[in-house]
């Protein structure tokens, strides 16, 4: 029985969404969980898997279009099912044929036109225009060998780019070429000389934004414009942790990070106060039953924030094993649309770059964001007396629409208490 698949809701407060590639064709058979179509949000490139078996009858939209959340953008049919006359079907679903949808440009390629670089790849197709479709994996090896993607052919589905595609212009790149015979320069007259750039404005480079760095930059503006932060301070004793967390990667087949162990912390004190587990809504505050926190991640295309749920139930093992599977999926654009909603909030640590304390903006429409500092040696008073201890800075964010500074204060008690005393994490 034919039936019409919808652009799904990729972001809570998103409209709309970019149909980035189809990776079905028409016609095709697909399986269960099989990537149907590759969308493009604000936040990553993610590919929406099949909930059943069946067959791609129609596509109503080519790739490189934005579409309305909930329109629909395809026909699906039951294993073996022929569409026959598809304006027949099309009508007894209750929809036309699809109008021209606008064209969008993708997260990691500049808004402004930018100038080609002077030699391009010998394998690339420079010129040919129109949008460039290449998988996420192909991009980052472009970026990293310093290739032009839209430089390249691409030799995947509908002549997406893929990673032979860049392997092979890499090779090329290394192939030497012959030294041509140069030509005798031609007599001209000196060009003039360019005018005198503006006082104060120095050597630069304009680096155009892109989809995702707009997003950002949207997003955090209207978090610090709409969102009544407060700040809290606190700095935790580590030793006991540091040593905890050397006792488990002996005996663990899992290596625990420092972060894990704050993530668990996190949870337990989301457990002890369930007032901060909650998001500021119009007519309501949401309280959660179970505690889903969001780890900030770095990738090469801006900042994501996939979601860990339930880790109020995980192990420290069992956290570790996730963090590392979304940081993954995250910087290779695997995440799902579903990975990075919800939440009432997100852990961002910068203490592996030195930092020792921060104030982050809250992610919306979370309500807190915990900033962790490095692990630094000071000297502590201890029952009266001065020792040397490893301590840890870090800055609690809080809306205070839904978290009263009292409750943020209590639940900050609750993670240094954790941080401190670590066994708790383990029991």
């Amino acid at each position: 029985m034919a039936e019409l698949f919808r652009m799904p809701a990729v972001a809570a407060d998103a409209a709309t969404a970019v149909l980035s590639a189809w990776q079905v064709a028409e016609g095709a058979s697909f399986t269960k969980d099989d990537a149907l179509v590759s969308i493009e949000t604000d936040k990553a490139e993610v590919d929406v898997a099949a909930e059943q078996d069946g067959v791609l009858l129609k596509a109503l939209y080519e790739a490189g279009v934005e579409i309305e959340v909930g329109d629909p953008i395809a026909v699906l049919g039951a294993v073996g099912e022929q569409p026959g006359d598809l304006d027949a079907l099309l009508a007894g679903l209750g929809v036309s044929a699809p109008g021209a949808a606008p064209q969008a440009v993708r997260r990691d390629v500049p808004e402004e036109p930018v100038a080609p670089p002077a030699a391009a790849p010998a394998s690339g197709g420079p010129g040919r225009g129109g949008r460039v479709f290449s998988s996420p994996l192909a991009r980052r090896l472009a970026r990293e060998a310093g290739l032009d993607i839209e430089a390249l052919t691409g030799t995947g589905p509908g002549g997406r780019i893929v990673r032979r595609d860049v392997d092979a212009a890499v090779a090329t790149l290394h192939t030497p070429a012959k030294d041509p015979t140069p030509a005798p320069a031609p007599s001209v007259s000196p060009a003039p000389a360019p005018p005198a750039a503006p006082a104060g404005t120095g050597d630069h480079e304009d680096i155009p934004h892109t989809r995702m760095r707009r997003a950002i930059a949207r997003r955090l503006t209207e978090s610090k414009q709409h969102t009544p932060h407060f700040y809290l301070r606190a700095t935790c004793a580590v030793d006991e942790l540091l040593a905890l967390r050397q006792r488990i990667n002996a005996v663990s087949p899992v290596r625990i990070s420092v972060n894990d162990l704050l993530i668990k912390a996190v949870a337990t004190a989301h457990t002890q106060v369930p007032e901060m587990n909650a998001v500021w809504q119009p007519e309501s505050v949401r309280r959660f039953r179970t505690v889903d926190v969001s780890v900030a991640i770095a990738t090469d295309t801006g900042l994501v924030t996939p979601v860990l749920r339930g880790i109020e139930n995980l192990s420290v093992s069992a956290i570790a094993t996730r963090t590392r599977a979304c940081a993954e999926q995250a910087r290779s654009g695997a995440l799902h649309p579903a990975d990075l909603e919800g939440g009432s909030i997100t852990v961002s640590n910068l203490g592996m770059y030195g930092v020792e304390e921060f104030a982050a903006i809250i992610n919306p429409p979370q309500a807190a964001i915990l900033a962790i500092g490095a692990a630094r040696d000071e000297a502590v008073v201890r029952d009266g007396a001065v020792t040397a201890a490893k301590v840890l800075g870090v800055v609690l964010s809080v809306d205070h629409r839904p978290v009263d500074g009292a409750v943020a204060a209590r639940w900050l008690a609750a993670f240094t208490e954790a941080v401190e005393n670590p066994v708790r994490l383990v029991v």
